[in-house]
């Protein structure tokens, strides 16, 4: 299990990591657009990448292929709320940026089944930015060490988002 926690600190296998989590802390109720990272418990989903930045992961994850037209709906009044869709949602995050920390996306669970509107959308555990800049809520790593828990993460493992601090 991937254990995260508020202080910025993710362990894996005993392993240390710095991450980056939302702007606005942690919280047990997240509200879309509140800049939070969700606590609790969440299974993991599909791991998407750029394959024209990023030519293999190891790992024994589902593994997609980000295209061009792939977009995360965070509209909540839409029936494709929380979900990866291929047009642009009233509201979307684009999966295909320039930026590059989307080149690595595995998907987190929260809010997924069953999907409540405005209840959050679009948690990642994704690349950090070279300062490990606040998130919108996500969590990002450094393109190393993520891929350092790809390669060992099991397709059945979870990732608990903590309140507490790693002491």
């Amino acid at each position: 299990m991937i254990l995260v926690y508020k202080n910025g600190l993710l362990n894996y296998k005993n392993k240390i990591y710095r991450c980056s989590l939302g702007k606005n802390g942690v919280t047990n109720n997240k509200i879309e657009g509140d800049g939070r990272t969700p606590l609790g418990s969440f299974n993991l989903g599909p791991l998407y990448y750029r394959s024209d930045r990023i030519k293999k992961i190891n790992t024994l994850l589902k593994t997609i292929p980000t295209e061009k037209d792939m977009y995360w709906s965070d509209y909540p009044e839409s029936i494709y709320y929380n979900k990866l869709i291929n047009f642009k949602d009233k509201s979307f995050e684009s999966l295909f940026i320039n930026e590059n920390i989307y080149d690595i996306i595995l998907v987190i669970k929260y809010n997924s089944n069953p999907i409540i509107p405005y209840k959050g959308s679009a948690i990642f555990l994704h690349l950090a930015k070279k300062n490990y800049s606040k998130t919108k809520g996500c969590i990002a790593l450094k393109k190393d060490c993520l891929l350092e828990i790809l390669e060992l993460l099991s397709p059945n493992e979870k990732i608990k988002i903590l309140p507490s601090n790693y002491n």
